[in-house]
């Protein structure tokens, strides 16, 4: 039988808290819907008690819970739930000294670059990350708490909304390679500085790095130098990819192929091709990204390539699927999982160069947390559309209005102030050979949208996936 993740003297140990009740545990979980049997239940304050829950974790089969309140069942006792996970994320860190350690932040791509990355790593051995977006005060603390004795390497999305956030997560994990994926216009209306508080705060992450730590920046961002100022003083090694000559990993060719693309590349001065199962042309700097983080952790640029050859776009962030419809079927791309500036260009570019017979439809809800350039960034949206050559544009959402009133009447096709209000007008639209891109925050309800044009052909899958 393989040892527990953690027992409970070692929880009491790491966080100075009270055994009550002896157990071992495979797992932390903080939420009763997804916690599984043998699972250690951290019972966080916040908007519910997770005291409320205690029960219910015992009932799916917890092994035991950290809480600040008396409790029956088997459990170690702390005075404050959340510092008690942060000290047991630390301790995970320090007992698997072996394991090399990467983050990843940006304003775009963090989600995306750090499950390719490990898919990388997962090739090559005993590997952890963090699942889903778990890259904020609790997600980082808790996929360190996670972390196997024995892992070898591993690799944590770091995240913000604010200045000073990414400061204490960054000193938590002390990784031996910090990336930013890129700085743009994300998150601003925190910032009274706007795009440069946001590119002072992506260079928080250096300050956790271990000492001659490898930062990995992208030369073709307009914020390399304060970034590459950030990793000097941190006194990083720093490896860069983009265009240029003189990166690191330097793109130099990304073509489609159907529902792929070839990367081509030179690598430490070496030229290279390889096929990856994407085709968004943001794909071909986030190759380069992937790779040196993965050399930066050990990991052979071979495996590497092997790895984003078989990674798939991850649901939200650009995952395609053929829908059947009356006729034929259209094909959906997915990207209703967030929305920027940086990400919404990307995206309208890759699906104007794509090769297709049909008419290329785009439904799109707000991007949010822009401050007080949102209504000009959404109608500059309008030129891009038009680059592009996209036939038709739904748009939902106060902030989309100003894209709408932006378009000549001929692409139109349809607006309404909230997702939900539009879906009946996008589903009667939309015919067979189409392809239609959903995109807008998470907080805008694009996934409404992606859901109800699921819907269509098969309707109980929009059904289960609204619920």
């Amino acid at each position: 039988m393989a040892d527990p993740l953690w027992t409970s003297a070692e929880i009491a140990r790491a966080t100075g808290g009270v055994e009550r009740g002896g157990f071992s545990a495979t797992g932390v979980s903080i939420d009763t819907r997804s916690l599984e049997a043998g699972d250690l239940f951290v019972a966080l304050a916040g908007a519910r008690d997770g005291h409320t829950f205690l029960e219910a974790a015992r009932a799916r089969g917890a092994a035991g819970a950290l809480v600040t309140q008396d409790w029956a069942g088997p459990c170690v006792g702390v005075s404050d739930t959340l510092t008690a996970l942060e000290a047991l994320g630390v301790a995970a860190r320090d007992r698997a000294a072996q394991a090399r350690r990467g983050a990843v932040t940006g304003s775009v791509g963090k989600t995306s670059i750090t499950q390719a990355v490990m898919a990388g790593l997962r090739l090559a051995g005993r590997a952890h990350s963090s699942v889903k977006s778990y890259n904020n005060h609790i997600g980082v603390p808790l996929t360190l708490a996670r972390m196997p004795r024995d892992t070898e390497r591993a690799v944590f999305e770091i995240g913000m909304n604010h200045a000073d956030e990414i400061r204490p997560l960054t000193r938590m994990v002390r990784p031996h390679a910090a990336m930013v994926t890129t700085v743009g216009p994300v998150h601003t209306e925190n910032f009274a500085d706007g795009v440069l508080g946001v590119a002072r705060a992506k260079a928080e992450i250096f300050e956790g790095l271990e000492p001659g730590g490898v930062a990995i920046l992208n030369a073709d961002n307009e914020w390399f130098e304060l970034l590459k100022a950030a990793a000097d003083q941190a006194g990083a090694v720093v490896r860069t990819f983009g265009t240029g000559s003189t990166c690191d990993a330097q793109l130099t060719g990304f073509e489609v192929e159907g529902a792929r693309a070839i990367v081509t590349a030179r690598l430490g001065g070496k030229a290279t091709a390889f096929p990856i199962l994407q085709t968004g042309g943001h794909w071909g700097l986030n190759s380069m990204a992937v790779l040196l983080m993965l050399e930066a952790l050990g990991v052979e640029a071979a495996t590497g390539q092997s790895a984003l050859g078989a990674f798939e776009p991850l649901d939200g962030r650009g995952a395609e699927r053929t829908v059947a419809c009356a006729g034929g079927a259209f094909t959906l791309i997915d990207e209703s999982y967030n929305a920027n500036p940086i990400s919404m260009a990307s995206a309208i570019a890759t699906l104007g160069a794509r090769k297709w017979a049909g008419r290329r439809i785009v439904a799109l809800t707000d991007m949010l947390e822009l401050g007080p350039e949102a209504t000009a960034f959404h109608a500059g949206l309008a030129s891009q559309i038009e680059a592009a050559s996209i036939d038709l544009v739904f748009c939902a959402g106060p902030l989309m209005k100003s894209l709408r009133d932006a378009l000549p009447p001929t692409r139109r096709g349809g607006y309404a102030e909230t997702a939900s209000d539009l879906v009946p007008r996008l589903a009667q639209v939309v015919q067979a050979g189409d392809v239609v891109m959903v995109k807008g925050s998470n907080g805008s309800k694009a996934g409404l949208l992606a859901q109800a044009l699921i819907a269509i052909g098969d309707p109980r899958a929009g059904l289960e996936e609204a619920r």
